[in-house]
């Protein structure tokens, strides 16, 4: 049943579309002009545009059906459809409609999903008249300002973990209590505090290297780049692992995880999902001694400065196959201050990152909070006083 004073419609009564252009080699130029594709705004450019603020909708890809909006001037490259006449429609609220419509099953065909304008068209849509999508469009706009504030805030966190990382794991800055000597000394990376050693890793670790022989059934981890040891099932939605995985080795709490072909992009975790769980066979498994705080030694190895390290590495290995084996690995020097100081850096990491972790709650929060309300005013589910 359409709400009061809503009219029934098709999308083409609604809005005007048109496919996007092509840019040419000359125009494929730095400019100040943002450029609009599948992936929203990917570019700048000194070209012809269309005049905004404007919406667009992907066409292809993972941005199949995504809308995006530009409060300026800007160019709609041919990966997108973009809105040519909103037909006297506030062109906010015409942006957070098209976001919340369902373009999934009108596919124009093709081995990739393709958005046609003349397929979605004669989609029957109910809208509010004029007054209404202003205050729908304000109400939705106050929570996307909020989200937004919210992603910034949470780069800045990121940001100073970023330096503290870098000041505390090379003595920069010391706890007070810690520091004997404000003296340094020189190592290939740098400098760090005299009173810390300067160690390689076989000194605080060893390889382990135990197959699931068994065939034990056991969760399987991926390695990511920016979180660790993640259950491989859930991160990527599907299984890509193999069915027999006898030949996997068994990884138990407490211990480190590398991919030996890709640790130079900063595939490195530590395992503290499971009691134990599986990783394929193309990682190298370690643990540590007495000598080191996982914790500290992990946030040092997830460091930028080691992930160079680890590709310097990987580039002058003996093998020359793209690899980082425990052998060359287990050379790679550390710096080393006494236990102690060492888990007063990684609390202090931890506190960051406890920060960090919680601020994402919160922007999850608002981003429900956004969906249950584009959901209940964009139906009329509840309407909004003008």
């Amino acid at each position: 049943m359409i709400p009061q004073s809503w009219m029934s419609i098709t999308l083409r009564d609604f809005v005007s579309l048109q496919r996007g252009y092509d840019l040419t080699e000359s125009e494929r130029v730095e400019g100040n002009i943002p450029v609009i594709g599948s992936g929203g705004i990917n570019g700048w450019h000194d070209v012809a545009n269309v005049k905004g603020p404007g919406v667009a909708l992907g066409r292809s890809g993972a941005s199949f059906g995504v809308a995006h909006y530009s409060k300026q001037d800007f160019w709609a490259h041919n990966t997108c459809l973009f809105v040519t006449d909103f037909h006297g429609n506030d062109e906010l609220f015409v942006f957070y409609f098209l976001s919340f419509m369902n373009f999934k099953s009108y596919n124009s065909g093709g081995a990739q999903p393709s958005l046609n304008r003349n397929f979605i068209y004669p989609i029957q849509i109910n809208v509010p008249p004029l007054p209404e999508q202003h205050k729908i469009a304000e109400i939705l706009s106050t929570w996307d300002e909020a989200i937004v504030q919210t992603e910034r805030l949470i780069a800045a966190l990121r940001e100073r973990k970023k330096g503290l990382m870098q000041r505390l794991l090379t003595g920069q800055v010391r706890f007070a209590g810690f520091e004997k000597s404000k003296a340094k000394q020189e190592t290939k990376y740098g400098e760090i505090p005299v009173d810390w050693d300067y160690v390689t890793i076989e000194t605080v670790a060893h390889q382990v290297s135990v197959k699931n022989v068994k065939g034990d059934d056991l969760t399987v981890l991926s390695c990511t780049k920016y979180d660790g040891l993640v259950s491989s099932l859930a991160y990527f939605g599907r299984q890509i692992f193999s069915e027999d995985t006898s030949t996997y080795k068994i990884v138990k709490r407490g211990q480190f995880a590398y991919a030996t072909n890709h640790i130079e992009e900063g595939s490195i975790g530590y395992q503290n999902l499971y009691e134990r769980a599986l990783i394929s066979p193309m990682y190298t498994v370690f643990e540590t001694n007495s000598k080191v705080d996982d914790g500290f030694l992990y946030k040092l190895l997830k460091t930028e400065l080691y992930r160079h390290i680890f590709e310097v590495n990987t580039s002058a290995s003996v093998d020359r196959r793209g690899s980082l084996r425990w052998n060359v690995f287990a050379q790679i020097r550390i710096p080393l201050p006494s236990l102690k100081e060492q888990k007063a850096i990684a609390e202090m990491l931890d506190t960051c990152e406890q920060e960090i972790s919680l601020t994402r709650k919160q922007l999850d929060t608002l981003q429900q909070q956004k969906k249950g309300l584009m959901q209940r005013l964009l139906t009329g589910e509840i309407r909004v006083q003008v």
